[in-house]
C-alpha cells in the first residue's frame, strides 16, 4: 500500500509562488498516474493536476493551467506542484493521490486522504 505525505504549503501574498512536494513510501508503478487535489473550506475536493509516472504526461484543471506545473522525480519517488501567480481563490488544503480518470472525473484511487498541506494566499 502506497502512503503519501504532502509538504511545502504556507502563507503567501497574491502573485507569489510555492512549491509543494508529495513523498511516496512504497513503489509507484509505471502504469500509475499521480495527481493533486485541493479542498477549500466548505467545498468538495477539486482536481488540480495529474502526471503519468512513466512518461510524465501532464493534465491540468482550467483554473490552474499556465500558472501551476506538476512534475515528478521517479528516483526520489516524489511528485511536485510548482504554483506561480497564486490567487486568493487558490487557498485550500492540497492533497496528493494515486488517481485515474473516469469520464471527465478524476478519482483518488487510495480511497482516503492524507493530512494535506495548507496553502493560504492573502490579497
Amino acid at each position: 500500500q502506497v502512503q503519501l505525505v504532502e509538504s511545502g504549503g504556507g502563507l503567501v501574498q497574491a502573485g507569489g509562488s510555492l512549491r509543494l512536494s508529495c513523498a511516496a513510501s512504497g513503489r509507484i508503478f509505471n502504469f500509475n498516474t499521480m495527481g493533486w487535489f485541493r479542498q477549500a473550506p466548505g467545498k468538495e475536493h477539486e482536481f488540480v493536476a495529474a502526471i503519468t509516472w512513466a512518461h510524465g504526461t501532464t493534465i491540468y484543471a482550467d483554473s490552474v493551467k499556465a500558472r501551476f506545473s506538476i512534475s515528478r522525480d521517479s528516483a526520489k519517488n516524489t511528485m511536485y506542484l510548482q504554483m506561480n501567480s497564486l490567487k486568493p481563490e487558490d487557498t485550500a488544503v492540497y492533497y496528493c493521490a494515486l488517481v485515474n480518470q473516469d469520464g471527465s472525473r478524476w478519482r483518488n484511487l487510495l480511497g482516503s486522504w492524507g493530512q494535506g498541506t495548507q496553502v493560504t494566499v492573502s490579497s
